[in-house]
């Protein structure tokens, strides 16, 4: 993190810092590997450390420190993505029990995507993405449907942050794709984490831009309720409606 600004507050910067570091961290770290990450010593660190952990943005995990949900608990009240909620959880709901599959709803959150809702599959079938899950936007289905449905100017902010993530990326091969994908209006790609699961999504629109990925891992196989293009379907008519009701409620 860099601040170019005319006012500084050191603290605070530190205190910052912290959080992003842990926020990437794929495990706790100790007070030592973020001294040596930040490049500070362990004491100008140790205050600002006791003080987010007492607040309860940071807490202890064996020997290190680890990033809580609260900062994601705070963005989740905001009111766009309380509303959001409020209209999807409902839909999703259905769309689980009328395919028997799991859903996930998606937000962009930098060069990411953070799942904010999902809905496990009522039946024995199905799998479910955690809440908070997070993967670069160029990696997930929802990802890709974020970026394809914005205009220009905002896929480009998106992607300038990707690329200041060091995510590498073919520009040309990904402007095809995100071409593609509009002109479907929906993605299917093989999940990234299992075999025998199709990541199925497509965007919740507000004004004609995606606010949201509503994403639905299609677990293949004999017990499924319907077949996978049927499925997908039921997906696009629950995104529609929640396109409608988010115009409407703007």
């Amino acid at each position: 993190m860099s601040t170019t600004g005319k006012y500084r507050a050191p603290a605070l910067l530190k205190g910052l810092e912290i959080l992003e570091l842990l926020a990437r961290a794929p495990q706790p770290m100790p007070t030592s590997d973020i001294s040596a990450a930040l490049g500070r010593s362990v004491s100008e660190l140790f205050r600002m450390l006791q003080v987010l952990e007492e607040t309860g943005y940071i807490s202890r995990s064996g020997e290190g420190y680890r990033i809580t949900n609260r900062l994601f608990s705070l963005g989740m009240a905001q009111p766009p993505v309380r509303d959001l909620l409020g209209q999807a959880l409902p839909e999703m709901r259905a769309l689980a029990s009328a395919t028997q599959q799991s859903c996930h709803l998606a937000v962009a959150s930098g060069a990411e995507i953070a799942v904010v809702a999902t809905v496990e599959a009522p039946g024995l079938l199905g799998f479910a993405v955690r809440m908070g899950y997070r993967r670069p936007l160029i990696q997930s289905a929802s990802g890709h449907i974020l970026l394809a449905f914005q205009s220009a100017a905002v896929r480009a902010e998106m992607l300038r942050e990707t690329r200041a993530a060091r995510l590498a990326f073919d520009a040309g091969a990904l402007d095809a794709q995100l071409a593609a994908i509009r002109a479907a209006g929906y993605v299917t790609m093989a999940s990234p984490m299992l075999t025998a699961i199709t990541d199925v999504s497509a965007p919740v629109l507000a004004d004609g831009a995606a606010v949201a990925a509503l994403t639905m891992p299609f677990v293949t196989g004999a017990a499924a309720r319907l077949p996978q293009d049927e499925a997908r379907d039921v997906l696009l008519a629950t995104t529609a409606r929640l396109s409608a009701a988010l115009d409407l409620a703007g």
